[in-house]
């Protein structure tokens, strides 16, 4: 098998939300971890799957306060590591993901949220008809390192 070499680091380079999430270029943020790291709160991951159709639909982060309101809510509650505050996915958008269950991995060190989209989709990015994506991982990694658009979800 022939070795496959990407240049996908950020390192050291600026680059918009746009050409990050839109471009065919592969960008990957592989200081997110220490980012995280450094926010205020104590999390774990957190993966948001749909419980029917099976897609993953976000992975993000909860903090005690966060997995609490998941509870209290009915639904998918998340730590924001970039702002230091609870995220109610949904609230300011209306794209609320109903919780179905919540599991714990066997070294308790992340969660699945099984959830139900109650709005038109949970990325915040947008398809050519301008409404949200139904999951965050839209693109697939071509073995040349570019990106290219699964079919449904241009």
């Amino acid at each position: 098998m022939d070795a496959v070499v990407f240049n996908s680091s950020r390192e050291g380079q600026a680059f918009s939300h746009k050409e990050v999430e839109e471009s065919e270029r592969l960008l990957l943020d592989y200081k997110k971890l220490k980012k995280v790291a450094l926010c205020e709160a104590d999390v774990v991951p957190v993966v948001a799957q749909d419980a029917d159709t099976g897609e993953v639909l976000v992975i993000a982060y909860a903090n005690e306060l966060a997995l609490q309101t998941t509870f209290l809510e009915g639904k998918a509650t998340f730590w924001s590591t970039s702002r230091n505050e609870l995220w109610i996915k949904g609230k300011t958008s209306g794209d609320y993901m109903e919780i179905v269950d919540v599991r714990v991995n066997c070294e308790q060190n992340s969660l699945l949220y099984l959830v139900r989209p109650l709005g038109k989709g949970t990325c915040h990015t947008r398809d050519k008809s301008n409404q949200a994506r139904s999951g965050c991982y839209y693109r697939s990694i071509r073995k040349d390192g570019t990106l290219c658009v699964l079919d449904g979800k241009e």
